[in-house]
C-alpha cells in the first residue's frame, strides 16, 4: 500500500512540475494573438479591455497593461508613430514589453540603431523574454550582422525551443525571409 502511494505523490509532484516548467515557457515565449485580437480604434483613442471600447485616455483612466499591448497592437498594423505616442503615456515605461515594443516601432520606422538600445533595456530587465531576443536578432540581421542574429536565436531556442513563433521568425529572417 505504501508503494502506491509513493507512486501516487511522486506522479503528482511531476505533474506539478512539468505545469509549471510549461506555463514558464509559455511566458517566455510571448504571443502576438493578443494584439491580432484587438479591436483598432480611432487615432487618439485606446483600447480599454475593462469596457471593451476604444476611449480618449483622460487622467490615466486606462491601464498601462491596456496601453502597453494597445501599442503593441498600433506597431504590427504599421503605425508605429501612434504607438510611440501611446508608450510616452505609460505610468511606467521601464518594463520589459514596453522597451521592447518602443524598440520595434522605432526598427521599423528605419532607426535600428535606437530600436537595439530599447531592445537591449528590455534585455536588462528580463534576460528569458524570447520576443525582444527575435526582434533584437531581426534588427541584428537589418545592421549586416547575422553572427549577431544567430546568437539571439540559439538563446531563444534554449528559452522555448526550435518550435515556437520567436524561433521560426528570426530562423526565417535569417534564412532571407523576413516577416512582412
Amino acid at each position: 500500500m505504501k508503494t502506491k502511494t509513493v507512486i501516487k505523490a511522486l506522479s503528482v509532484v511531476c505533474l506539478a512540475g512539468n505545469l509549471l516548467w510549461f506555463s514558464a515557457a509559455a511566458n517566455a515565449m510571448g504571443d502576438d494573438s493578443d494584439a491580432k485580437k484587438t479591436p483598432d480604434c480611432p487615432k487618439g483613442q485606446i483600447y480599454d479591455s475593462k469596457t471593451k471600447s476604444c476611449m480618449v485616455d483622460k487622467g490615466s483612466m486606462i491601464s498601462d497593461q491596456d496601453k502597453t499591448q494597445y501599442a503593441y497592437h498600433l506597431a504590427k498594423t504599421g503605425r508605429y508613430q501612434e504607438a510611440l505616442t501611446v508608450l510616452d503615456t505609460l505610468k511606467d515605461q521601464n518594463t520589459k514589453e514596453a522597451w521592447n515594443y518602443r524598440g520595434y516601432a522605432t526598427r521599423k520606422l528605419g532607426r535600428t540603431d535606437e530600436g537595439i538600445g530599447y531592445y537591449q533595456k528590455s534585455i536588462a530587465i528580463d534576460a528569458n523574454y524570447a520576443k525582444v531576443r527575435e526582434y533584437l536578432g531581426e534588427a541584428y540581421m537589418i545592421k549586416g550582422r547575422p553572427d549577431l542574429a544567430k546568437a539571439q536565436l540559439s538563446t531563444i531556442k534554449g528559452l522555448c525551443g526550435t518550435g515556437c513563433e520567436e524561433y521560426r521568425d528570426l530562423s526565417a529572417a535569417i534564412d532571407g525571409h523576413p516577416e512582412s
